[in-house]
């Protein structure tokens, strides 16, 4: 097995002060969110979300941003999925960021619940056809007997028939009471800057790297 004890990289090109910062934690992940975006880092709006089911077994996965509003942050799947389950179970979870580039990640923490109907059916309506099928058909976190049998059920999908969102399919919105902005340091003394929600204000903070 190789050796990764020399792995290692210089972060240099940024630093981060809590003078600097925007004291609203989502105009702050913004900023960074903006940067990543107009930059053209490959998908800017890939995020690891964390839950943990009920023998409280963490499990991650990456999934794709896909609205930022002033209450959190929203992302969309099948409500029966691994992570679906455990949001049943625990509703507390994380979403971490990570901009190689920038040597940049967030980390925020909170609690998710489902969205309003009327958005998970503007997001889907919004999808391409063939990601609506997909949608429809595949039973996610399921077990699937060959890639065979997904694609014969979506080629016999009869695509007269109407199109609309399954009922167990749709967004979820993570509010937060945590954020860390994390920015890479030389010498592994990086920058890290907590806003910790009480009641409606935010406390801001440096803690060690």
């Amino acid at each position: 097995m190789e050796n990764l004890h020399h792995f290692r990289k210089s972060y240099t090109k940024f630093q981060l002060d809590e003078t600097d910062v925007n004291k609203n934690p989502f105009k702050q992940f913004n900023i960074w969110l903006k940067d990543a975006i107009e930059d053209g880092t490959f998908e800017a709006n890939a995020m690891i979300v964390s839950t943990i089911n009920k023998n409280l077994q963490p499990s991650s996965r990456v999934v794709l941003l896909k609205q930022l509003v002033e209450e959190g942050f929203i992302f969309f799947t099948n409500y029966d999925s691994r992570k679906g389950q455990d949001i049943k179970t625990h509703k507390n979870a994380s979403i971490l960021f990570f901009w190689e580039k920038f040597e940049r990640q967030v980390r925020i923490e909170g609690t998710i619940e489902k969205v309003p109907d009327f958005i998970s059916d503007d997001y889907f309506n919004s999808r391409p056809k063939q990601s609506q099928i997909g949608a429809i058909v595949s039973k996610q976190s399921k077990i699937l007997t060959s890639r065979r049998t997904l694609e014969d059920e979506i080629q016999s999908f009869n695509e007269n028939k109407e199109i609309k969102r399954p009922e167990n399919w749709g967004g979820y919105i993570l509010k937060p009471h945590y954020f860390e902005f994390w920015q890479g340091r030389a010498n592994r003394l990086h920058d890290r800057i907590v806003f910790e929600k009480e009641k409606n204000n935010w406390n801001i903070k440096r803690i060690y790297p």
